[in-house]
């Protein structure tokens, strides 16, 4: 199977003007980047891990997370997004949304509700997760009631975000915009926390971005929302805390490239090397395996 590769497409109607790890942003035919006001999202089957963009490629998971995107700004009415139309060229058809182009804030926000991850290293050094205090006698996948905002500042692509404390949100953003910033992040969890739940998996934490529309000033949901690329899905029912939870996402790459049979050293700073068939496969399954559990739609390439 082959990835989809996006990086040099020509669209009738679209320019390319930039590739993210992921994402490929096109802007309408004619007019300059900084005047569009809208944006074709496309989204590759790039995948990423330690930093690094693979060269190895997910068959369908542009698709996935797309259409799990727009499964899931269906389920959050009420919180305006940054979708205008999934009208897209018949060559990008499935994994690719026209939006509105927004003032994006220079903070990743992210929800969580269960420990682990970045946020239990820092819990095991000093009791807290981005400063914020935690109770005693916590571990790997206990859960947080009520769940915690715990922001981080954009990194440049191949650098590692950084946890930044509210204040410092509010210093870099006003107090105003950081609050709501955090009341939004929290009810776009505990919304999705409790549809999941209801299908039998347990959204961890989640990572969204918001920015302001020029049109309406309106703070805006935008990127992609709630996909095992942005999100740490569980299975509740092999869910047990005290250690490290199987996850929907792309656990067998990261398992495999830090595995003797890799042959690659993460501190080596070097490419990490392709990915064997059966780990894409296996990763392919599992990124599918979310969307239909969610969903509860019958994925189709």
């Amino acid at each position: 199977m082959a990835g989809f590769k996006t990086e040099t497409l020509q669209l009738p109607g679209w320019t390319h003007v930039y590739s993210g790890k992921v994402r490929d942003l096109y802007v309408p035919a004619g007019v300059p980047a900084a005047e569009a006001d809208r944006v074709l999202v496309v989204a590759s089957d790039r995948i990423s891990a330690y930093d690094f963009v693979l060269t190895s490629e997910i068959p369908d998971k542009g698709k996935v997370l797309t259409q799990l995107s727009l499964w899931w700004f269906e389920q959050l009415e009420g919180i305006a997004n940054h979708v205008i139309s999934t009208d897209v060229p018949e060559t990008v058809a499935g994994r690719a949304m026209v939006c509105k182009k927004l003032d994006m804030f220079p903070i990743e926000c992210i929800a969580r509700g269960y420990l682990t991850g970045s946020g239990l290293a820092e819990y095991k050094a000093s009791r807290t997760v981005c400063s914020l205090p935690l109770p005693e006698g916590l571990v790997d996948g206990s859960r947080l009631e009520p769940a915690i905002f715990t922001p981080s500042a954009k990194a440049e692509v191949g650098e590692h975000d950084e946890n930044i404390t509210f204040a410092e949100v509010e210093e870099r953003i006003g107090a105003s915009n950081a609050a709501e910033l955090a009341r939004l992040t929290l009810e776009v969890y505990t919304r999705a926390e409790e549809i999941a739940r209801s299908r039998g998996i347990i959204l961890a934490d989640t990572k969204v971005e918001f920015g302001t529309d020029p049109a309406t000033g309106a703070i805006t949901l935008g990127d992609e929302v709630l996909t095992p690329d942005s999100s740490r899905f569980w299975d509740a029912g092999t869910y047990a805390p005290g250690q490290a939870q199987p996850s929907f996402d792309k656990q067998f790459v990261r398992d495999w490239l830090t595995s003797e049979a890799s042959g690659w050293d993460k501190s080596s700073g070097e490419q990490p090397p392709a990915l064997p068939q059966d780990i894409i496969e296996r990763t392919r399954a599992r990124y599918v395996e979310a969307y239909e559990r969610l969903t509860g739609r019958t994925f189709t390439a």
